[in-house]
């Protein structure tokens, strides 16, 4: 297997049928020389009976049973925005290490980065975890920002410990990258094992990211809700904005999973609202047809359109990812010249002259006010077309 531009030529196999087969990557792809090591499950007693021990005879593991057991002081920290599962990953953490490697001496760091040097830590114990993926949140509380580099280094040098769990989004996992930079630099021994948080789905080298699923489960019911009351009004729309700054992932699921949105927008199919094809059109279009509609848009969708529109600026959040502005409201003020022109009387109709007739009252229009509405263009509502269609028949 060959290797092209630091990545390797995989192997592709192509059968009669129009199936294809790709070889799975390893890291010894990437990294040849890797040695190889015995899977430490390989004496547990609770796995003696099975035939495979997590991986393939054929596989390696690129990395070494460096620490013994009593020797191991491990600590877990959660950073950034909250993400269903975070409870059941420490939980997780905490078992494997006690169960399957005898690990004893678990720290759990609250608040966050900052709760390194703000001494805010709580014993984590096989009981205290044993019910916690029940709740919400995250038992050790989060925060974004308090990165401080070298003051959690000290503490994790002052404090012994040689095994840190970081658990957070992409702004985080950049954090625990410096951090391991520091470390290094140090010649401190300290395993630092990021584990990546994101209900977004969008991170490449994993198939699905914890939390994912409750995500997409839990936009199904604000779709319901927005569909049972949009279909309760006379053009009723129903917007829904789901996370996803950059990837459409939760948007692009929960709407296959309901049936019952009309338009979805994600990051990475850009749209346009005005003119032939656009969304106002579309929309206009769906009202005309069905009465009401539903629309899911990804917080990221339409951020070009925003910026020209609103001069949007460059500014962060205390994690360091980019501030998006709220396409959900800007989009619904857009809409708003839709719905709202469809449903109003075009006082330059006939139908409103013939009120007037009928019921002998003023138009309460001086002369300047009636030259500028004849000026104003407007769109006839197709109720009003019909209705011009039929009084045409009468004449």
């Amino acid at each position: 297997m060959g290797q092209l531009g630091g990545k390797p030529d995989l192997k592709i196999v192509k059968g009669d049928m129009g199936y294809i087969l790709e070889d799975v990557p390893h890291f010894t792809d990437y990294l040849p020389d890797l040695p190889t090591y015995p899977n430490p499950l390989q004496d547990n007693p609770a796995y003696s009976v099975a035939k495979q021990y997590f991986v393939d005879v054929d596989d390696t593991v690129p990395q070494k049973v460096y620490f013994e057991s009593d020797d191991v002081l491990a600590c877990i920290v959660t950073c950034g925005g909250l993400c269903p599962g975070l409870n059941t990953v420490i939980r997780e953490i905490v078992c494997g290490l006690s169960h399957m490697y005898g690990v004893s001496r678990i720290l759990g760091i609250e608040g966050g980065y900052r709760g390194f040097y703000a001494c805010n830590t709580m014993p984590l114990t096989l009981k205290f975890v044993d019910d916690i993926h029940k709740r919400g949140g995250t038992i050790l509380g989060t925060s974004r920002g308090g990165h401080d580099t070298m003051k959690i280094v000290d503490n994790i040098e002052d404090r012994g410990i040689n095994q840190v769990y970081i658990i957070g989004g992409d702004g985080t996992q950049r954090g625990a990258s410096v951090i391991f930079e520091e470390i290094q630099r140090r010649g401190l021994k300290v395993a630092v094992v990021g584990i990546p948080k994101t209900i977004d789905n969008d991170i490449a080298v994993i198939d699905k990211s914890f939390g994912f699923d409750t995500a997409v489960e839990e936009a199904q019911r604000a779709i319901n809700a927005a569909h049972v009351e949009a279909a309760s009004i006379e053009n009723g729309i129903g917007l829904v904005k789901l996370m996803g700054r950059y990837s459409g992932f939760i948007a692009m699921y929960a709407t296959l999973a309901s049936r019952d949105v009309d338009c979805c927008l994600i990051p990475e199919s850009p749209f346009y609202l005005e003119g032939k094809g656009g969304l106002l059109e579309y929309i206009e279009k769906r009202l005309k047809e069905n009465g009401h509609m539903v629309i899911v848009v990804a917080e990221g969708a339409g951020q070009d359109l925003i910026a020209e529109s609103l001069r949007a600026t460059q500014h962060e959040d205390a994690s360091g990812n980019k501030l998006l502005n709220d396409v959900g409201f800007w989009l619904s003020q857009k809409i708003k010249r839709v719905t709202e022109t469809t449903n109003k009387v075009v006082i330059t109709d006939r139908m409103w002259a013939r009120l007037l007739s009928s019921t002998n009252q003023p138009s309460f229009l001086s002369a300047k006010d009636i030259e500028e509405t004849k000026k104003v263009e407007q769109q006839p509502t197709q109720l009003l077309d019909e209705q011009k269609s039929l009084d045409d028949g009468c004449h």
